[in-house]
């Protein structure tokens, strides 16, 4: 097998498999955090981690497949190991990037929500708790 095809392969399965691990990770460990979000609605939770899940999968393997070609020359086994950091680093780095934006937006809603249930009062204003 010619080392450029190799160094493909290589690239494709541990990317792949990166990001199938990462993407179920945060879809099993964000459950609860997203019901958190959503005030206790577990359906919609459920629905959005779903969709925040299919979206990192299209993204990344979007940028994966568009990623791998490369115009290094690869010849011998080093080079196949050089050209697989980069490209496995990068791909890391993006990972890491999408991650870090979701849990800012995500942390951003739930402190709106937060702010939002401070604002109600405990109970509706009768008689005895209204303003004079």
């Amino acid at each position: 097998m010619d080392a450029l095809v190799l160094t493909y392969v290589l690239y494709l399965l541990i990317s792949i498999g990166l990001t199938v691990w990462v993407g179920h990770t945060l879809s099993r460990n964000g459950k609860v955090f997203l019901v958190d979000v959503f005030g206790g609605n577990d359906e919609l939770a459920r629905t959005v981690n779903h969709l925040l899940v299919v979206g990192f999968y299209l993204v990344n393997f979007g940028f994966v497949t568009w990623y791998l070609r490369t115009a290094d020359t690869v010849g011998e086994t080093r080079q196949v190991f050089e050209t697989l950091s980069v490209k496995v680093g990068t791909v890391l780095i993006v990972l890491g990037v999408l991650h870090l934006g979701n849990v800012f937006v995500l942390g951003r809603m739930r402190r709106r929500s937060l702010h939002q249930a401070e604002d109600l009062p405990p109970v509706g204003p009768d008689a005895y708790t209204r303003p004079a």
